[in-house]
């Protein structure tokens, strides 16, 4: 069986150039740079995807192939499929960032697109936020999760509401979170975005209300924190090691799901606190792998470089 299917568009990051005022474009985005995390930690990967017809978007499909990633849909798109994120340094260096996305800039992807199949011969099937919108195509989303959740797969989703509002309306695209959470079991999420989704009974009851078995809150600099069988426990972090736009949060992810499938987990049930904490453990040494070296697809790390640190 596939180990894993990542569903998604792919996404680009401006980071900081050479000279003031410049931006250099850098593979980025949840579904890809989760997926080539993986496939760089040894297990296969699948990718659904639709890409800009450009020099870059091409770029982004020779990377993906280059790690052992099978493209399952390659639609060259003339109006570039991308959000843009503008990043800057204040004086401190930290990022901030802005966040845009071109007209009619959605996932390509129809239901029609989702094959059953391919689904079902997956051990573990993830998605990210930026394919999930209030829009129609969100429906292809929606479908492959339920797919997944009805043949016992392993469901992973990756929240980030600043994708979700890029079109002003977030109680449509909260009403679509909440529509597939019934099919997760691995969520993750920031402390802000617990806040906004589980308000003020907290996520122990999201958790119970929706039958997810794990959920994993980042704190930035303080590391994380995962909710996991009635206990709740911290992961120590460094700076910026969860902050998903400079590609870290993304480089934590595919790690912690490749160490899941490596440590044996082939059906949800699988999922115990023991091999929760070792994939976490492990998800951490690749997000901090990748803020050493800036970020982006580029720095994501091989299962050796992961392995080699401390």
């Amino acid at each position: 069986m596939r180990d894993l299917y990542c569903i998604g568009e792919m996404v680009i990051d401006f980071i900081p150039g050479s000279e003031s005022g410049s931006y250099v474009r850098n593979a980025g985005g949840a579904p890809a740079n989760v997926a080539v995390a993986a496939a760089r930690q040894g297990i296969s990967s699948a990718m659904c995807c639709s890409v800009g017809d450009d020099d870059f978007g091409r770029f982004l499909l020779s990377v993906l192939r280059e790690n052992g990633v099978e493209v399952v849909k390659e639609t060259l798109c003339k109006e570039a499929v991308t959000t843009m994120a503008f990043v800057t340094l204040d004086e401190s260096g930290d990022r901030s960032f802005t966040f845009v996305r071109k007209p009619g800039a959605d996932m390509l992807l129809s239901e029609d697109d989702v094959r059953e199949e391919d689904v079902a011969d997956s051990v573990i099937v993830h998605a990210g936020s930026c394919s999930l919108s209030a829009s129609p195509e969100a429906e292809a989303t929606e479908k492959a999760l339920r797919l997944a959740a009805a043949h016992g797969r392993f469901v992973s989703f990756d929240l980030n509401y600043r994708d979700l509002m890029w079109n002003g309306d977030f109680n449509a695209c909260a009403a679509a979170v909440r529509r597939i959470l019934p099919c997760v079991d691995a969520l993750k999420l920031s402390e802000e975005e617990a806040a906004l989704f589980c308000g003020e009974e907290g996520v122990p009851a999201m958790m119970e209300r929706y039958g997810i078995r794990a959920v994993v809150e980042t704190l930035g600099e303080r590391g994380a924190r995962c909710f996991f069988d009635g206990k709740t426990f911290d992961i120590p972090g460094r700076k910026a090691v969860c902050v998903d736009a400079t590609g870290a949060g993304d480089a934590f992810w595919g790690g912690f799901l490749s160490a899941l499938r490596i440590g044996g987990l082939e059906k949800p049930s699988d999922l115990t606190e023991e091999l929760l904490r070792r994939a976490l453990d492990y998800g951490n040494k690749c997000g901090w792998f990748c803020v050493q070296k800036k970020g982006a697809m580029s720095s994501l790390p091989t299962r050796a470089e992961a392995e080699a640190l401390a």
